[in-house]
């Protein structure tokens, strides 16, 4: 699914960065330019990242925890 439509970043785009080894979401917009033109697609492509990011600073753990726990 497209993710960003100002950029045309997919989920998948962003499951590959992830895989590469990006290790944080400034370092995924850097690569993909992805939540950095109107932001609307910032919140997606920020669960999608943290969702599949490798070693995972505390910050990023909360923030997954909280959307699982909302997903809930």
């Amino acid at each position: 699914m497209i993710v960003c439509l100002c950029h045309r970043v997919s989920d998948r785009d962003i499951r590959r960065e992830a895989a590469a080894g990006c290790t944080s979401f400034d370092e995924l917009q850097d690569e993909l330019r992805v939540a950095t033109s109107c932001g609307a697609c910032h919140d997606c492509a920020r669960e999608i990242f943290d969702a599949h990011a490798g070693p995972r600073c505390p910050a990023q753990q909360r923030r997954a925890q909280e959307a699982a726990a909302l997903a809930a």
